[in-house]
């Protein structure tokens, strides 16, 4: 019986601090990088996700909301070209042994970006060196960077156009709000773009 209090009361401690992020959700802020993204995907632009461990989830499951849910809700008046750079295996683990594993992103972006692609990056620390090499090569390349973190504490020395901290250090909760975000900006331009109501969009 202790042992199911104090697990209720861990669940409890889960969803409270969820909630807290929650209601202080920069709205402002969300509302500029959707209408970003948006105005990147109608203008034909590549929106290049990337991030680690539950963040490349995140990133894969970005590609999939976008160039299959929002391609067919808008019945082909919006067509995203999101791709994951943590996608390939294959290409990740042969940049790790034959250059650095610092450097599985942003060799891929030298490869497929032009200028004035997008760069969207998840991290919960946002001190991991292959995302900050990623967006360094950014950077270079004069790309746009969104940048989503959970807890960073320096200051950036890369330019971004948009960087949103969650102010969380809780790495599950942070993914957690890494996928929210995900979703709510591939679902309001479903909503918008198609005849859908909020609560049908799948």
């Amino acid at each position: 019986m202790k042992n199911k209090k104090i697990q209720k009361l861990f669940f409890e401690d889960y969803f409270s601090t969820v909630k807290i992020l929650l209601d202080k959700i920069d709205y402002e802020k969300l509302i500029k990088i959707s209408d970003f993204v948006e105005k990147s995907i109608k203008s034909k632009k590549k929106i290049f996700v990337a991030g680690n461990g539950g963040s490349a989830s995140v990133a894969n499951h970005f590609l999939c909301d976008f160039n299959k849910g929002i391609k067919l809700s808008s019945k082909y008046k919006m067509i995203p070209k999101v791709y994951s750079l943590a996608n390939s295996i294959e290409l990740i683990t042969a940049i790790s042994n034959d250059i650095k594993y610092e450097n599985i992103f942003d060799f891929q972006l030298e490869n497929y970006a032009n200028k004035g692609d997008v760069v969207f990056a998840f991290s919960c620390s946002g001190n991991s060196k292959n995302i900050l090499n990623l967006i360094n090569k950014a950077n270079l390349m004069n790309l746009d960077v969104i940048f989503i973190t959970g807890f960073l504490k320096k200051k950036l020395k890369n330019r971004v156009k948009f960087h949103y901290d969650l102010s969380c250090q809780n790495y599950g909760i942070t993914e957690d709000m890494f996928s929210s975000f995900m979703h709510l900006i591939s679902q309001w331009i479903r909503f918008k773009y198609s005849n859908y109501k909020k609560n049908q969009i799948l």
